[in-house]
């Protein structure tokens, strides 16, 4: 997997898909500071997730941005994504893998030297690091520290992707201390001060 250092965002869309919600997408895509996106929707039903995922998709596709499905390899291989992104409790990757072939499968490790093991051994194409911060897009169950981050870097090239509460406040440590990705939701889509297209700039 290639990676260009403009592009340190991986992008993670909101809960909730607004009407003006597109528009705001490319303009954010258009700045080229993205390199994943990816559709974590909890709370609507299939058939919508896949609406949402064509036009997403086809922004994505039109701003090369790698467009990622959250939890499940079957919608993502329905919706033709370049890849899937698991969580400890979704699909095990190898049977992910039978199921999507060459495509990108991240893994995510929490805090754990375990299970970042484990995602090593099984060819994980990035590992997902946090929460770093504190965050108000999910319940912030494991606490990840840089300490961990340097631990992992010592050990695997394989790219890290580091997650929770980032802001243009701490974002700078995190790439400081080599995380080859920051995944971002709140602070772009949820910002009180600023629009996402504001929110986005101001990390350089």
């Amino acid at each position: 997997m290639k990676i260009n250092k403009k592009k340190f965002i991986y992008l993670i869309s909101p809960n909730i898909i607004p009407n003006n919600f597109y528009n705001n997408l490319k303009l954010v895509l258009k700045t080229g500071k993205v390199s994943f996106f990816q559709l974590r929707l909890k709370n609507y039903s299939q058939k919508k997730k896949i609406i949402i995922g064509k036009k997403i998709k086809n922004i994505c596709k039109k701003n090369k941005v790698k467009f990622i499905v959250n939890d499940d390899p079957l919608l993502s291989l329905k919706l033709k994504a370049d890849g899937c992104h698991l969580g400890q409790k979704d699909m095990d990757i190898n049977l992910a893998k039978k199921i999507l072939g060459r495509k990108i499968i991240g893994v995510t490790c929490h805090n754990s030297m375990n299970l970042v093991k484990k995602a090593i051994k099984s060819k994980a194409n990035y590992i997902a690091l946090g929460a770093f911060y504190q965050t108000k897009t999910k319940k912030t169950k494991y606490k990840a520290t840089l300490k961990i981050l340097n631990k992992v870097k010592k050990i695997t090239e394989t790219p890290i992707v580091v997650i929770g509460g980032i802001n243009a406040l701490n974002y700078k440590n995190l790439l400081l201390n080599k995380a080859n990705f920051l995944a971002i939701s709140g602070y772009i889509w949820k910002n009180k001060k600023y629009k996402p297209l504001q929110a986005i700039e101001r990390l350089k």
